[in-house]
Protein backbone atom coordinates (compact mmCIF):
# COMPACT_ATOMS: atom_id res chain seq x y z
CA UNK A 1 0.00 0.00 0.00
CA UNK A 2 0.95 3.82 -0.94
CA UNK A 3 2.35 4.94 2.72
CA UNK A 4 -0.23 8.57 1.17
CA UNK A 5 -3.05 5.95 1.58
CA UNK A 6 -2.40 5.00 5.17
CA UNK A 7 -1.61 8.55 6.23
CA UNK A 8 -4.95 9.33 5.29
CA UNK A 9 -7.03 6.98 7.52
CA UNK A 10 -5.17 8.49 10.69
CA UNK A 11 -6.03 10.91 12.84
CA UNK A 12 -4.14 13.82 14.64
CA UNK A 13 -1.62 11.95 17.78
CA UNK A 14 -1.93 8.28 15.22
CA UNK A 15 1.47 6.70 14.99
CA UNK A 16 2.27 3.58 12.36
CA UNK A 17 5.07 1.31 11.59
CA UNK A 18 5.36 0.05 7.61
CA UNK A 19 7.29 -2.84 6.57
CA UNK A 20 8.21 -2.41 2.79
CA UNK A 21 9.91 -4.30 0.14
CA UNK A 22 11.96 -1.74 -2.20
CA UNK A 23 11.47 -2.87 -5.84
CA UNK A 24 13.78 -1.75 -8.74
CA UNK A 25 11.90 1.01 -9.41
CA UNK A 26 11.72 2.43 -5.90
CA UNK A 27 15.12 1.96 -5.15
CA UNK A 28 15.76 4.82 -7.54
CA UNK A 29 15.04 6.66 -4.44
CA UNK A 30 17.06 4.72 -2.26
CA UNK A 31 20.46 4.83 -4.50
CA UNK A 32 21.90 3.46 -1.03
CA UNK A 33 19.09 0.27 -0.93
CA UNK A 34 20.26 -2.76 -2.06
CA UNK A 35 17.93 -5.55 -4.04
CA UNK A 36 17.14 -7.75 -0.33
CA UNK A 37 17.16 -4.90 1.68
CA UNK A 38 13.37 -4.13 3.62
CA UNK A 39 12.76 -0.91 5.18
CA UNK A 40 10.71 0.07 8.01
CA UNK A 41 8.95 3.58 7.49
CA UNK A 42 7.43 5.35 11.02
CA UNK A 43 4.56 8.00 10.77
CA UNK A 44 3.12 10.17 13.46
CA UNK A 45 0.86 12.40 12.61
CA UNK A 46 0.64 15.73 14.53
CA UNK A 47 -1.84 17.20 13.42
CA UNK A 48 -3.91 18.06 10.25
CA UNK A 49 -4.96 21.74 8.49
CA UNK A 50 -6.99 22.46 5.82
CA UNK A 51 -4.93 23.97 2.78
CA UNK A 52 -6.00 27.75 3.51
CA UNK A 53 -4.70 26.89 6.94
CA UNK A 54 -1.35 25.79 5.59
CA UNK A 55 -0.74 28.46 2.99
CA UNK A 56 -1.67 30.75 6.02
CA UNK A 57 0.86 29.59 8.19
CA UNK A 58 3.50 29.62 5.31
CA UNK A 59 2.96 33.02 4.61
CA UNK A 60 3.47 33.73 8.37
CA UNK A 61 6.68 31.59 8.51
CA UNK A 62 8.10 33.30 5.39
CA UNK A 63 7.71 36.56 6.57
CA UNK A 64 9.06 35.82 9.65
CA UNK A 65 11.84 33.71 8.50
CA UNK A 66 12.99 37.31 6.35
CA UNK A 67 12.78 39.86 9.61
CA UNK A 68 15.14 37.17 11.04
CA UNK A 69 17.24 36.47 8.09
CA UNK A 70 17.82 40.17 7.61
CA UNK A 71 18.56 41.06 10.91
CA UNK A 72 21.37 38.12 10.86
CA UNK A 73 23.02 39.42 7.68
CA UNK A 74 23.27 42.87 8.92
CA UNK A 75 24.81 41.86 11.94
CA UNK A 76 27.20 39.80 10.09
CA UNK A 77 28.04 42.33 7.69
CA UNK A 78 29.01 44.97 10.66
CA UNK A 79 30.81 42.30 12.55
CA UNK A 80 32.76 41.79 9.19
CA UNK A 81 33.18 44.87 7.90
CA UNK A 82 31.66 43.66 4.42
CA UNK A 83 30.07 46.40 1.79
CA UNK A 84 27.25 44.47 0.38
CA UNK A 85 24.63 45.16 -2.30
CA UNK A 86 20.88 44.07 -1.94
CA UNK A 87 18.56 43.13 -4.38
CA UNK A 88 15.08 43.64 -4.75
CA UNK A 89 14.48 39.91 -3.13
CA UNK A 90 16.56 40.36 -0.23
CA UNK A 91 19.95 39.10 -2.07
CA UNK A 92 22.97 40.50 -0.85
CA UNK A 93 25.75 40.00 -2.83
CA UNK A 94 29.75 41.76 -2.92
CA UNK A 95 31.64 41.38 -6.23
CA UNK A 96 34.96 40.45 -5.46
CA UNK A 97 36.06 40.78 -9.40
CA UNK A 98 34.24 42.51 -12.34
CA UNK A 99 34.35 40.23 -15.48
CA UNK A 100 33.62 41.57 -19.13
CA UNK A 101 30.51 41.15 -21.86
CA UNK A 102 26.85 41.01 -20.84
CA UNK A 103 25.39 39.39 -17.88
CA UNK A 104 24.01 36.12 -18.62
CA UNK A 105 20.03 35.74 -20.19
CA UNK A 106 17.07 33.48 -19.11
CA UNK A 107 18.14 30.09 -20.94
CA UNK A 108 21.73 30.10 -21.36
CA UNK A 109 23.90 27.44 -19.81
CA UNK A 110 26.21 28.97 -17.39
CA UNK A 111 29.43 27.56 -16.07
CA UNK A 112 30.52 28.48 -12.67
CA UNK A 113 33.56 27.41 -9.85
CA UNK A 114 31.74 27.58 -6.34
CA UNK A 115 33.02 26.40 -2.86
CA UNK A 116 29.94 23.90 -1.57
CA UNK A 117 27.71 21.58 -2.79
CA UNK A 118 24.63 22.56 -3.56
CA UNK A 119 22.08 22.59 -6.31
CA UNK A 120 21.04 25.48 -8.11
CA UNK A 121 18.41 27.39 -6.07
CA UNK A 122 16.59 30.85 -6.26
CA UNK A 123 19.38 32.95 -5.10
CA UNK A 124 21.87 30.96 -7.18
CA UNK A 125 19.62 32.29 -10.38
CA UNK A 126 19.33 36.14 -9.40
CA UNK A 127 22.71 35.94 -8.10
CA UNK A 128 24.25 34.83 -11.46
CA UNK A 129 22.20 36.71 -13.30
CA UNK A 130 23.97 39.71 -12.20
CA UNK A 131 27.43 38.58 -13.07
CA UNK A 132 29.35 38.72 -16.42
CA UNK A 133 32.21 36.31 -17.63
CA UNK A 134 35.22 36.40 -15.44
CA UNK A 135 33.69 37.91 -12.83
CA UNK A 136 33.74 36.96 -9.15
CA UNK A 137 31.16 37.66 -6.16
CA UNK A 138 29.97 36.20 -3.10
CA UNK A 139 26.47 35.76 -2.51
CA UNK A 140 24.59 35.92 0.87
CA UNK A 141 21.49 33.81 0.65
CA UNK A 142 18.12 34.32 2.89
CA UNK A 143 16.92 31.07 3.80
CA UNK A 144 13.72 32.08 1.92
CA UNK A 145 15.65 32.64 -1.54
CA UNK A 146 17.43 28.97 -0.55
CA UNK A 147 16.10 25.89 1.07
CA UNK A 148 13.94 27.08 3.84
CA UNK A 149 12.45 24.64 5.86
CA UNK A 150 13.51 21.65 4.01
CA UNK A 151 17.25 21.20 4.76
CA UNK A 152 18.55 19.12 1.29
CA UNK A 153 20.91 17.02 4.07
CA UNK A 154 22.41 17.40 7.74
CA UNK A 155 25.32 16.73 6.90
CA UNK A 156 25.84 20.36 4.81
CA UNK A 157 27.92 22.28 7.51
CA UNK A 158 28.23 26.04 7.24
CA UNK A 159 25.37 25.64 4.80
CA UNK A 160 23.02 28.22 3.34
CA UNK A 161 21.31 30.46 6.32
CA UNK A 162 18.77 28.76 7.73
CA UNK A 163 17.58 30.26 10.50
CA UNK A 164 14.07 29.62 9.55
CA UNK A 165 13.98 26.64 9.87
CA UNK A 166 13.25 24.66 12.90
CA UNK A 167 16.56 24.02 14.86
CA UNK A 168 18.83 20.84 15.07
CA UNK A 169 19.84 19.30 18.30
CA UNK A 170 23.60 20.39 17.53
CA UNK A 171 22.76 23.61 16.91
CA UNK A 172 23.58 26.38 19.75
CA UNK A 173 20.00 28.01 20.51
CA UNK A 174 19.74 30.61 17.73
CA UNK A 175 22.47 29.73 15.70
CA UNK A 176 21.19 29.05 12.66
CA UNK A 177 23.52 28.21 9.97
CA UNK A 178 25.13 30.55 7.36
CA UNK A 179 26.89 30.26 3.71
CA UNK A 180 29.05 32.38 1.94
CA UNK A 181 29.71 31.10 -2.07
CA UNK A 182 32.57 32.28 -4.03
CA UNK A 183 31.05 32.29 -7.68
CA UNK A 184 33.34 32.37 -11.02
CA UNK A 185 31.07 32.29 -13.98
CA UNK A 186 33.74 30.77 -16.36
CA UNK A 187 31.72 30.35 -19.76
CA UNK A 188 27.69 30.96 -21.09
CA UNK A 189 26.37 28.60 -23.80
CA UNK A 190 23.30 29.40 -25.66
CA UNK A 191 21.08 26.21 -25.51
CA UNK A 192 20.93 25.59 -29.00
CA UNK A 193 24.92 24.60 -28.14
CA UNK A 194 23.98 22.37 -25.30
CA UNK A 195 21.64 20.99 -27.05
CA UNK A 196 23.78 20.52 -29.84
CA UNK A 197 26.60 19.24 -28.14
CA UNK A 198 24.09 16.62 -26.10
CA UNK A 199 23.42 15.35 -29.23
CA UNK A 200 26.79 15.22 -30.43
CA UNK A 201 27.72 12.93 -27.21
CA UNK A 202 24.59 10.85 -27.31
CA UNK A 203 25.99 9.92 -31.26
CA UNK A 204 29.35 9.29 -30.33
CA UNK A 205 28.03 7.02 -27.46
CA UNK A 206 25.77 5.38 -29.52
CA UNK A 207 28.18 4.65 -32.12
CA UNK A 208 30.80 3.14 -29.37
CA UNK A 209 28.02 1.04 -27.75
CA UNK A 210 26.82 0.03 -31.20
CA UNK A 211 30.56 -1.87 -32.03
CA UNK A 212 30.64 -3.32 -28.12
CA UNK A 213 26.79 -4.86 -28.98
CA UNK A 214 28.62 -6.33 -32.39
CA UNK A 215 31.79 -7.98 -30.46
CA UNK A 216 29.57 -9.21 -27.46
CA UNK A 217 26.99 -11.02 -30.05
CA UNK A 218 29.71 -12.49 -32.19
CA UNK A 219 31.94 -13.30 -29.21
CA UNK A 220 28.40 -15.14 -27.26
CA UNK A 221 28.20 -17.28 -30.71
CA UNK A 222 24.53 -15.36 -30.87
CA UNK A 223 23.17 -15.59 -34.00
CA UNK A 224 19.46 -14.28 -36.10
CA UNK A 225 19.88 -10.90 -34.38
CA UNK A 226 18.46 -8.15 -35.99
CA UNK A 227 19.09 -3.89 -35.42
CA UNK A 228 16.53 -1.81 -35.85
CA UNK A 229 17.09 1.78 -37.15
CA UNK A 230 17.16 3.63 -34.08
CA UNK A 231 20.34 1.11 -32.91
CA UNK A 232 18.48 -1.08 -30.84
CA UNK A 233 19.57 -4.77 -31.35
CA UNK A 234 17.23 -7.63 -30.56
CA UNK A 235 16.64 -11.77 -31.23
CA UNK A 236 13.76 -13.15 -31.55
CA UNK A 237 13.52 -16.13 -29.01
CA UNK A 238 10.11 -16.94 -29.66
CA UNK A 239 7.11 -15.57 -32.35
CA UNK A 240 3.90 -14.81 -30.36
CA UNK A 241 0.49 -14.41 -31.73
CA UNK A 242 -1.90 -11.65 -32.79
CA UNK A 243 -0.80 -7.95 -33.88
CA UNK A 244 2.54 -6.17 -32.53
CA UNK A 245 2.09 -4.13 -29.20
CA UNK A 246 0.98 -0.60 -30.04
CA UNK A 247 1.62 2.86 -28.43
CA UNK A 248 -1.32 3.32 -26.15
CA UNK A 249 -1.93 0.09 -25.13
CA UNK A 250 -1.04 -1.97 -22.03
CA UNK A 251 1.37 -4.38 -22.18
CA UNK A 252 2.14 -7.29 -19.63
CA UNK A 253 5.73 -8.57 -19.71
CA UNK A 254 7.64 -10.86 -17.64
CA UNK A 255 11.66 -9.61 -17.77
CA UNK A 256 15.20 -10.40 -16.34
CA UNK A 257 17.84 -7.44 -17.12
CA UNK A 258 21.48 -7.70 -17.10
CA UNK A 259 24.65 -5.65 -17.93
CA UNK A 260 26.58 -6.37 -20.87
CA UNK A 261 29.50 -6.82 -18.58
CA UNK A 262 27.45 -10.00 -16.98
CA UNK A 263 25.93 -8.41 -14.05
CA UNK A 264 22.08 -9.27 -13.10
CA UNK A 265 20.33 -6.40 -11.94
CA UNK A 266 16.62 -6.91 -11.94
CA UNK A 267 14.37 -9.08 -12.08
CA UNK A 268 10.40 -10.24 -12.02
CA UNK A 269 10.68 -13.81 -12.33
CA UNK A 270 13.67 -13.96 -10.01
CA UNK A 271 12.77 -14.01 -6.31
CA UNK A 272 15.85 -13.04 -5.27
CA UNK A 273 14.59 -9.35 -6.16
CA UNK A 274 11.79 -9.71 -4.25
CA UNK A 275 9.01 -8.73 -6.65
CA UNK A 276 7.68 -11.70 -8.69
CA UNK A 277 4.85 -10.48 -10.29
CA UNK A 278 3.89 -9.46 -13.43
CA UNK A 279 4.80 -5.94 -14.88
CA UNK A 280 3.03 -3.80 -16.40
CA UNK A 281 2.85 -0.20 -18.93
CA UNK A 282 1.01 1.85 -21.19
CA UNK A 283 3.53 1.59 -24.25
CA UNK A 284 5.23 4.75 -26.03
CA UNK A 285 4.46 6.83 -22.56
CA UNK A 286 7.63 7.27 -21.61
CA UNK A 287 7.14 5.00 -18.84
CA UNK A 288 9.72 2.47 -19.71
CA UNK A 289 13.34 3.54 -21.44
CA UNK A 290 13.33 4.15 -24.61
CA UNK A 291 14.68 0.57 -25.86
CA UNK A 292 11.85 -1.00 -24.18
CA UNK A 293 9.11 1.38 -25.47
CA UNK A 294 11.10 0.20 -29.15
CA UNK A 295 11.73 -3.04 -28.51
CA UNK A 296 8.40 -4.56 -26.99
CA UNK A 297 6.59 -2.31 -29.99
CA UNK A 298 8.06 -5.22 -32.48
CA UNK A 299 6.42 -8.05 -29.88
CA UNK A 300 3.24 -9.55 -29.98
CA UNK A 301 1.80 -11.63 -27.37
CA UNK A 302 3.27 -14.58 -26.04
CA UNK A 303 6.56 -13.17 -28.08
CA UNK A 304 9.92 -14.14 -26.40
CA UNK A 305 12.95 -11.64 -26.90
CA UNK A 306 16.30 -10.64 -26.30
CA UNK A 307 17.07 -6.83 -26.34
CA UNK A 308 20.26 -5.04 -26.30
CA UNK A 309 19.96 -1.39 -25.43
CA UNK A 310 22.65 1.15 -26.06
CA UNK A 311 22.87 3.38 -23.09
CA UNK A 312 21.42 6.34 -24.78
CA UNK A 313 18.65 4.44 -25.00
CA UNK A 314 18.95 3.35 -21.46
CA UNK A 315 20.01 5.33 -18.51
CA UNK A 316 22.75 6.83 -20.27
CA UNK A 317 24.91 9.04 -17.81
CA UNK A 318 22.42 9.01 -15.38
CA UNK A 319 22.11 5.53 -13.50
CA UNK A 320 19.58 4.47 -11.52
CA UNK A 321 21.56 2.23 -9.55
CA UNK A 322 25.16 1.29 -8.57
CA UNK A 323 24.62 -2.05 -10.19
CA UNK A 324 24.52 -0.45 -13.36
CA UNK A 325 27.69 1.83 -14.63
CA UNK A 326 27.54 5.19 -16.16
CA UNK A 327 26.65 4.72 -20.22
CA UNK A 328 25.73 1.13 -19.42
CA UNK A 329 24.53 -1.53 -22.30
CA UNK A 330 21.97 -3.24 -20.88
CA UNK A 331 20.17 -6.56 -22.28
CA UNK A 332 17.00 -7.85 -21.25
CA UNK A 333 15.48 -10.96 -21.85
CA UNK A 334 11.48 -10.27 -22.35
CA UNK A 335 8.53 -12.31 -22.65
CA UNK A 336 5.39 -10.35 -23.60
CA UNK A 337 2.79 -12.61 -21.49
CA UNK A 338 -0.37 -9.89 -22.29
CA UNK A 339 -1.41 -6.73 -24.43
CA UNK A 340 -4.74 -5.56 -23.58
CA UNK A 341 -7.08 -3.93 -26.56
CA UNK A 342 -6.43 -0.18 -26.79
CA UNK A 343 -7.38 2.47 -29.35
CA UNK A 344 -5.53 2.65 -31.97
CA UNK A 345 -2.74 6.21 -31.81
CA UNK A 346 -3.87 9.30 -33.31
CA UNK A 347 -1.85 10.54 -36.47
CA UNK A 348 -0.17 13.73 -36.04
CA UNK A 349 1.29 16.28 -38.03
CA UNK A 350 4.08 18.63 -37.10
CA UNK A 351 3.69 21.00 -34.88
CA UNK A 352 0.92 19.75 -33.26
CA UNK A 353 2.83 19.54 -29.83
CA UNK A 354 3.03 15.81 -29.93
CA UNK A 355 6.70 14.17 -30.04
CA UNK A 356 5.88 10.33 -30.12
Amino acid sequence: MDPTEVIKMMSPGDSVVIHAELDSTARVNFPFAKANDKFEFQFALKSVMTQEEYQANLKASSEKSKIQDEKTLLAYFAKNNIKAKKTASGLYYAISKNGVGATPEAGKEVSVNYTGKQMVIAGWDEGLALLNKGAKAVLYIPSYLAYGAQSPSPKIPNSILKLGAPELPWMKKGAGWWFDQDVVVVKQKKQADAFKEKAQKAKAQMMADSTAIAKYVKANNISGTKKHPTGLVYKMIKTGTGDTARAGQKVTVNYTGKTIEGKKFDSNVDSAFNHVQPFSFTLGQGQVIPGWDIGVSLLQKGSKATLFIPSPMAYGERSPSPEIPKNGILIFDVEVTNIEAGEAPQEHGPGDGHNH
